[in-house]
């Protein structure tokens, strides 16, 4: 007799800002509770999610239901808004964003945006800037924000010309976003985008508060701070925990909730690397926190190497490949400093950093698995220009080619080659126009760039190839999309071309 295996469902449960009141996240844990749900994980927009069988999710949807708790089932319609809330006075020190701030931006959305959203501190590193859709990010001016825009399914961005007002943002967004629909033949999925009629299109709707953009926007070298344990700020503590199997057990998440609660400790803090921060814990309230680690057997002072690394959400293919190389790392006692790794396994999704390990997508059933390494060109994770580093690596060999491009990378560090400068983002017309244009061509699926100045290692271009002599079977070297998809674009704006 044939045994029936149930259906895996996963349940995401959108945190705006990735912020959770202490008694919100226990309503949602003692209804997963109820529906026989033990362990819950984060995903990279700090949302949360929950894995359960077909037998579960009737359970589960009853208890949500009777809670009033919003979720979607095996969809992501609406993409959860992300912001540096988090990092506020533990990893950066803003002028004028502050708590208040974030707080009256988030409750502004009256919608739920289809788009997604980034609030973003410009002086911190924890917080990838350019990963939404509508990227707002902090000025030097209080409450005055920039704005850079990816227009969706497309590798198209748009400099807003004008700062955004912070009681504007949530308005602005709804607004874009209707135009956006609206107009899916100008502004959606498009081989090219009109970014000044589209600002002239929304603009005539509405009249918002706005400030002239006089400065560009100067971004900080990237330097992911060190984000578990317990750690001294001000007269308080904050705690991060990292999972190494990126999964926390109800149980465990309910004592914390607990803790907030008799410690008046009122929110809880979700990061995109997946782990969870709670701020203002007093000195004499410590103990708690001590206890309910021991309670737990949690570890809470793991290598850096382990935490500068973005893995797909629920991917456990890519979790067991980062489990194989930390280790291989720790071997070596190899320094990471700096850099951050993603594992992309899927094709054409979009992750956050500075060298990327591509697992072959089509691969002969029985053959072993083979992947890429691409880099950024300035190692940089807030940009998508990459280069092909090494291609067809076997598994056993990834690791010794990673050890290798590392020191490659901080070769070029000491050598003066890739010293630490800003990233400045021009974003006046006047600057724009100021700056002679050089064309090349970028796939509009995943951003990357093929320069004939550099040809194309990996498909085996030579450099000084024009991109019209490429043979017409080309293909992207990151995402596999065909020759006609790729856009020509202005290489000086590719600094503000960072895809999804």
């Amino acid at each position: 007799m044939k045994q029936e295996t149930s259906t895996k469902h996963s349940i995401k449960i959108n945190l705006p800002g990735g912020i959770v009141a202490a008694g919100d996240l226990l309503v949602i844990l003692n209804a997963a509770e109820k529906a026989g749900i033990s362990k819950v994980s984060l995903g990279n927009r700090q949302q949360l999610f929950l894995s359960v069988t077909d037998d579960e999710l009737e359970d589960l949807e009853h208890e949500f239901l009777m809670e009033d708790i919003e979720f979607e089932k095996d969809s992501d319609t609406y993409p959860n808004i992300i912001s540096s809330y988090v990092s506020e006075d533990i990893f950066s020190i803003s002028n004028w964003l502050r708590e208040g701030v974030y707080k009256d931006i988030l409750d502004g959305f009256d919608f739920k945006p289809k788009l997604k959203i980034n609030l973003v501190d410009n002086n911190q590193n924890f917080i990838p800037f350019f990963t939404g859709n509508l990227n707002f990010i902090a000025s030097g001016i209080s409450n005055f924000w920039h704005l850079h825009i990816r227009f969706p399914k497309s590798n198209h961005f748009y400099a807003w010309p004008k700062l955004v007002y912070t009681e504007d943002i949530a308005a602005l967004s709804k607004l874009i976003e209707n135009v956006i629909f609206e107009n899916k033949n100008q502004f959606y999925d498009q081989e090219s985008v009109d970014g000044a009629a589209f600002f002239d299109k929304v603009t005539h709707q509405k009249r918002f508060i706005t400030q002239p953009s006089t400065e560009p926007l100067v971004l900080p070298d990237f330097q992911l701070p060190y984000y578990e344990g317990f750690n001294k700020y001000e007269n308080k503590y904050w705690l991060g925990i990292y999972r190494r199997n990126e999964e926390y057990s109800v149980a465990f998440l309910k004592d914390i909730c607990s803790v907030c609660l008799q410690t008046r400790v009122g929110q809880i803090y979700t990061t995109p690397w997946k782990t969870l921060i709670i701020k203002d814990i007093h000195p004499e309230n410590r103990k708690f926190w001590n206890f309910i680690l021991a309670k737990n057997r949690i570890n809470v002072r793991h290598a850096s190497i382990e935490l500068n690394w973005q893995i797909e959400d629920q991917c456990e293919y890519g979790l067991n490949l980062k489990h194989h190389l930390v280790k291989q790392f720790d071997n070596e006692d190899l320094r990471t400093f700096k850099l951050c790794f993603a594992v992309k396994v899927n094709p054409k999704t979009g992750l956050f950093g500075s060298v990327i390990i591509k697992k072959h997508y089509e691969s002969t059933e029985g053959e072993p698995d083979q992947f890429d390494i691409l880099h950024t060109r300035d190692f940089n994770p807030n940009s998508k220009d990459f280069v092909t580093y090494r291609k067809d690596v076997s598994y056993e060999d990834l690791a010794t080619e990673l050890i290798t491009l590392c020191d490659y990378f901080y070769g070029l560090q000491t050598s003066g080659n890739l010293m630490a400068t800003p990233t400045v983002v021009n974003d006046t017309a006047e600057l724009e126009s100021a700056i002679s244009q050089i064309f090349v061509h970028q796939c509009k699926h995943c951003g990357t760039v093929y320069d004939q100045e550099y040809g194309d290692e990996f498909n085996s271009i030579a450099p000084g190839t024009v991109f019209s002599a490429l043979p017409e079977l080309y293909a992207c070297p990151t995402c596999d999309s065909p020759k006609a998809d790729f856009v020509e674009v202005d290489k000086n704006s590719l600094a503000q071309l960072v895809p999804l």
